[in-house]
C-alpha cells in the first residue's frame, strides 16, 4: 500500500511538496524524505504530532524519547509504522521541524493506493522554495511583536472612542471626594 501526503506552510503561500511513500515505512523514513524534498538537515530534532480534523494535536511521534515524566506513551519515529497510525485518506499531521520558535509543515494523506508498494519514497511534486530550516531569533522576535502590536491596533477603537488611555492625578480629587456627602456623591 502507498500513501501519498501533501505538504503546505503557513509561512510560505506558493509551497507545496507531495510525497509517496509505502504505508509499512517508518516515521523515520518519512521524515528524511521530507527533509530531501525541502533541503533540511536531518540531524535537527523534529516531530509528528497525529492531528484530527481541526488541526488539533493528538499524538507525539518523535526522534528521541526526552525522559519525560508523563504518563503519555512515547512513540519514537524509528519504531513507529506509518500504517500504524494513518489508515484513512484526509488524516492530518504536523511536521515540526524547529522547536525553538514551534515551526511546522501540515501533512494530509491525499490517496491511499493499494494493491502497489515502494522501496523507497518519492517526492512526486515540488512547488516553489520551502521556508528555511532555522530562523534567526531577533528577526522572529521582531516579526511576532509587529504581529502582536497589528492585532491589538486592529482591536483597538481609538483613544477617542472612550476617554484617554493615560491616567491624571488632577482628573481624581481623592481629598475632594471624601469630604462630599452621600447625597452629593451619589
Amino acid at each position: 500500500m502507498i500513501f501519498n501526503f501533501r505538504i503546505v506552510s503557513d509561512e510560505v503561500d506558493n509551497f507545496r511538496r507531495e510525497i509517496q511513500i509505502d504505508a509499512d515505512a517508518t516515521f523515520l523514513d518519512f521524515k528524511n524524505a521530507i527533509c530531501e524534498a525541502v533541503g533540511y538537515d536531518k540531524n535537527q530534532m523534529s516531530s509528528f504530532f497525529i492531528c484530527d480534523d481541526r488541526w488539533e494535536k493528538e499524538k507525539e511521534i518523535t526522534m528521541e524519547d526526552m525522559g519525560t515524566d508523563s504518563a503519555q506513551e512515547v512513540y519514537l519515529m524509528e519504531d513507529s509504522v506509518l500504517s500504524d497510525f494513518i489508515d484513512d485518506e484526509g488524516q492530518r499531521l504536523m511536521f515540526t521541524f524547529d522547536y525553538m520558535t514551534d515551526r511546522s509543515f501540515f501533512i494530509e494523506m491525499k490517496e491511499l493506493k493499494t494493491g502497489r508498494s515502494l522501496k523507497d519514497p518519492v517526492c512526486s511534486l515540488a512547488v516553489g522554495k520551502a521556508p528555511s530550516q532555522n530562523v534567526d531569533l531577533d528577526e522572529f522576535e521582531e516579526k511576532t511583536a509587529a504581529k502582536a502590536k497589528a492585532a491589538a491596533a486592529s482591536d483597538d477603537l481609538g483613544e477617542d472612542f472612550y476617554g484617554s488611555d493615560s491616567y491624571n492625578d488632577d482628573e481624581f480629587d481623592v481629598a475632594g471626594f471624601d469630604e462630599m456627602t452621600f447625597d452629593d456623591k451619589f
